[in-house]
């Protein structure tokens, strides 16, 4: 078995210990990072798009060629971490001696990591693993737009032991959504912004499968969408149509068929008349 240890750092760190680990080769553009490998050890890549201080997004499509097991230190700001299995499996423990959970095809993982105990991954060798990752830091200051939507996020997703984990079917809303955020067209601002959008709805999605207060805590991300919307309206050619459904707004029953969905009803704040307004 291999065994790797990765640092934490910043997103350029990671991704050069990784290329390291693995004689990978590793491309730049922007925001976007590409890690090719084809070595003794791996072949596949590893790609990612990290925004300064805010959400992060990582895509793995490997086949190893020894059992690999990798052990991250805990991160500053004990972001959490949302993963999503689309081939094959990978396990996880809390510590070497830890519980091993699995995280298969199809299912979705959510990691917050507040312990100096590190965070263990093993991938089996000869077979396939293609996986997502989404990476939401928490740690803001009061005067960050971020703040309210981080409380929210650390009510539903961490505990008091410092470990927290699920593992469960993945919702079919979000596997739509992450076909979308591989797939996006547009480059440059657009392309980002459109990113930000798409993964800020799928963390939407994840408070509304994890929470019993949904119609509340959904204000944040209605505020956030508002904020790219408009920035994505200055910056591009697309019209406003062009704009919400490539986010995936485009309906104005979306948040109040998502919370029916959920809870079979509406809450009177996010009815279609408040929708109406807004749009």
């Amino acid at each position: 078995m291999k065994k790797l240890y990765l640092n934490t750092g910043d997103f350029n760190t990671i991704f050069n210990d990784l290329a390291d680990s693995f004689g990978g080769e590793l491309t730049t553009n922007n925001n976007d990072y590409n890690l090719a490998i084809k070595s003794k050890w791996a072949k596949g890549k590893i790609t990612g798009t990290h925004f300064e201080k805010e959400i992060s997004y990582m895509h793995f499509d490997l086949t190893f060629h020894n059992e690999v097991s990798m052990s991250i230190e805990s991160f500053q700001g004990a972001p959490i971490f949302f993963a999503y299995c689309e081939e094959g499996s990978l396990t996880h423990s809390f510590g070497a001696n830890g519980d091993k959970k699995s995280l298969k095809k199809q299912q979705t993982g959510i990691l917050n990591n507040t312990s100096t105990i590190n965070s263990v991954l093993y991938f089996e060798s000869f077979k396939r693993i293609q996986f997502s990752l989404i990476v939401m830091p928490l740690a803001v200051t009061l005067k960050e737009e971020s703040f309210e939507l981080i409380s929210h996020l650390k009510k539903v997703f961490t505990n008091e032991s410092g470990n927290y984990i699920y593992i469960g079917q993945q919702n079919p809303k979000i596997t739509q959504k992450l076909k979308e955020l591989n797939t996006i067209p547009q480059k440059g601002a657009v392309r980002s912004l459109l990113q930000r959008s798409i993964m800020s709805t799928i963390l939407d999605l994840e408070i509304a499968q994890h929470s019993y207060n949904y119609a509340t805590m959904i204000a944040p991300f209605m505020n956030l969408a508002t904020k790219q919307i408009d920035e994505l309206k200055r910056i591009s050619n697309m019209n406003f149509s062009e704009v919400l459904f490539s986010i995936g707004l485009g309906r104005k029953s979306y948040f109040p068929r998502l919370i029916k969905e959920r809870y079979h009803t509406i809450n009177k704040h996010y009815s279609q008349n408040s929708l109406a307004k807004t749009a």
